[in-house]
């Protein structure tokens, strides 16, 4: 089953959300559905309770749920119960909220969306503009941001096509490529930046975004030229590829005087925009 997952915006607040490609459908995290129509301190506890009156009611949506890892609170992989759109429609109907519809409307046009998205690609680079630009980033950064994401596209494609497994070997490959230029691993990198379940290259700067641009960038040419023939072989090219933005990176501190990886995280800047507004 291959799923792509992503965060859907509702009223500024997230929804995990996994896209399966060979059902053609969304999955939602119902937590954070039910955190978001009943504002309840504890959704865990409440979703749990409406589980347990919905069985003993006899009503089947409940089992029509299943669950599926999602990023955690804590940044890792967890267990979480999901509902397909059919079933969460559902779901809604049993939560009073006078959120519920407005909430269903959202759910609906997120899956018009994804329809209108594969038949235009374009439509899901505006929509992430959006999302980027409600969350209150700046467009200078947007338009980095919009760009990275193109360059790693290209870079899983060319692991994809070299025979190597998401998951595992991408974490490992992406590892080594960030400790080669910012001399962190992607773990490391995400404490320094006071991050938890956070992406990493959605609190970068604008010139952290470059220079890892021009890093996986880098490592999609040389892998492109030199045709690694397995994992072993793409690690090395991982670090070549790395490598070259750390020349870009330590020439620019020259120049400059400055480090270039810092604490500054797009999450702090914003949150500090919001006081002073």
């Amino acid at each position: 089953m291959t799923k792509e997952t992503a965060l859907k915006l509702f009223e500024q607040k997230q929804v995990r959300s996994y896209w399966d490609e060979n059902e053609q459908q969304w999955y939602f995290s119902i937590i954070d559905v039910v955190a978001i129509l009943t504002e309840s301190k504890d959704a865990l506890a409440y979703w749990r309770k409406l589980k347990q009156r919905l069985k003993a009611e006899g009503n089947e949506t409940v089992t029509n749920c299943h669950g599926l890892k999602m990023i955690a609170a804590d940044g890792k992989m967890r267990m979480t119960d999901v509902a397909d759109t059919t079933n969460l429609f559902r779901l809604i109907q049993s939560i009073p909220s006078p959120k519920a519809e407005p909430f269903k409307l959202w759910l609906a046009q997120v899956g018009s969306e994804r329809l209108d998205e594969m038949q235009d690609p374009e439509l899901s680079i505006d929509r992430a503009l959006e999302n980027y630009l409600q969350l209150g980033y700046s467009e200078n950064w947007i338009n980095q941001r919009l760009k990275s994401i193109e360059i790693r596209k290209e870079l899983t494609d060319e692991w994809k096509n070299k025979g190597l497994k998401e998951g595992a070997q991408f974490a490992i490959l992406t590892d080594i490529i960030t400790k080669a230029w910012s001399e962190k691993t992607t773990k490391e990198y995400k404490i320094l930046k006071g991050l938890k379940k956070e992406n990493l290259r959605d609190n970068m700067t604008n010139t952290e975004l470059i220079l890892n641009m021009l890093a996986e960038a880098s490592t999609k040419d040389i892998s492109q030229a030199i045709n690694p023939k397995n994992f072993t072989e793409s690690k090395k090219v991982a670090q070549q590829g790395g490598n070259v933005a750390k020349v870009a990176l330590k020439e620019l501190e020259d120049k400059t005087g400055k480090k270039v990886v810092t604490a500054i995280s797009a999450k702090t800047l914003l949150e500090n925009k919001k006081r002073h507004e």
